[in-house]
């Protein structure tokens, strides 16, 4: 009897609704980051650091991204939050369904500590602005959130490419019935 490749094997109900999760999670990260693109280009172009905190909060408050900051890669929100449900329960199912995934999964959760700093990076640099208005500390500003939206976007990407099979292939749980392929 030989043991079927992993990619032979069927798709399952759940392991398809939670990639499906997934992407529609990315989506409203993805959203976000288009608010923070056109706040890094406002930042450089003068807008007022009490403006800049404005923004910043209206995003930690209605942003998917932003409601990550609770407390760093353990529940700083919504990112936060997100990465973490990944990182203690998502990924280490994705190594269990496919022990090959482990390089991928390893990469995620560094990914994952590096935008957590880029979070706390932008805050830094917005509180900074509130004691110095000038060119250079705008500058900052921008440089941060351009690093977080470039970082975080690659994140994103690489993931949904890398384990889309996995995923969609997790066991179904036994309420659901059998795995309909």
């Amino acid at each position: 009897m030989t043991v079927p490749v992993f990619e032979d094997r069927p798709e399952t109900v759940r392991g398809r609704m939670l990639y499906q999760s997934l992407l529609a999670v990315h989506a409203l990260i993805r959203r976000d980051l288009t608010t923070v693109e056109r706040l890094a280009a406002a930042v450089q172009d003068g807008l007022p650091a009490e403006d800049v905190h404005e923004e910043l909060g209206e995003l930690k408050r209605n942003g998917m991204l932003w409601q990550f900051q609770v407390s760093c890669l353990s529940y700083c929100g919504f990112v936060h939050m997100h990465h973490n449900a990944e990182d203690r329960e998502f990924f280490d199912e994705l190594e269990e369904t496919n022990p090959a995934i482990r390089p991928v999964v390893e990469r995620l959760r560094a990914d994952h500590r590096k935008v957590s700093d880029h979070l706390d990076a932008v805050e830094a640099a917005a509180r900074a602005l509130s004691e110095d208005e000038s060119q250079p500390a705008r500058r900052a500003v921008a440089e941060a959130l351009e690093v977080l939206e470039g970082d975080l976007l690659a994140h994103l990407e690489y993931e949904e490419l890398n384990i889309a099979g996995t995923a969609r292939r997790l066991p179904d749980l036994p309420w659901m019935g059998p795995t309909s392929g």
